[in-house]
């Protein structure tokens, strides 16, 4: 099912980062549990590229966590190609720790919720975010990953956004 076309590309070093395979593996189990399939690229950026692409598509100023940009196919296009995840290295570390979650976690996370964006999955409204955080839980957990959203606070007290409330989407569609 998952097709196992997946670029990796690093715009940062490798520090903290995981390797090409383990974000292969996450995407290719999300793709999996999903019976889909494709292929994408994945790039690993900086804040400077994160914020520029942020504002450009999103007309938001800063770095963001993930940025999804699913392909449009000409007509007649016969390929299988799903888009491209964009992940700001420096904001995955800041969050993981800020959340008090492992960074590998984070990543898989991440890589799973950029995946389900590209498949057309979003959280613009509560019943939409319900459905994807569902399918973001059940599949960390076959990765052997703990529910990211579980009910529990960060280092500093607060408590952790979920997606009981509608979020911004960090999609950019044509």
């Amino acid at each position: 099912m998952a097709d196992e076309r997946c670029g990796i590309q690093y715009a940062v070093g490798r520090r903290g980062v995981p390797a090409p395979a383990s974000f292969r593996r996450w995407i290719q189990t999300s793709l999996g549990v999903l019976e889909r399939a494709g292929g994408l690229t994945l790039r690993v950026t900086d804040e400077a590229e994160s914020a520029a692409l942020n504002l450009a598509y999103r007309n938001k100023p800063g770095p963001t966590n993930v940025l999804s940009f699913p392909f449009d196919p000409p007509p007649g296009w016969s390929g299988n190609y799903l888009g491209d995840l964009l992940l700001c290295a420096p904001v995955v570390a800041r969050e993981a720790q800020a959340q008090g979650k492992s960074p590998r976690a984070h990543w898989a996370h991440l890589s799973v919720h950029g995946s389900l964006h590209l498949l057309g999955y979003d959280h613009q409204d509560a019943a939409d975010a319900r459905q994807m955080e569902a399918l973001e839980i059940r599949i960390l957990r076959e990765l052997g990953f703990d529910d990211p959203y579980q009910d529990f606070d960060a280092p500093d007290g607060n408590p952790l956004l979920t997606h009981d409330e509608p979020q911004d989407v960090h999609v950019f569609q044509r």
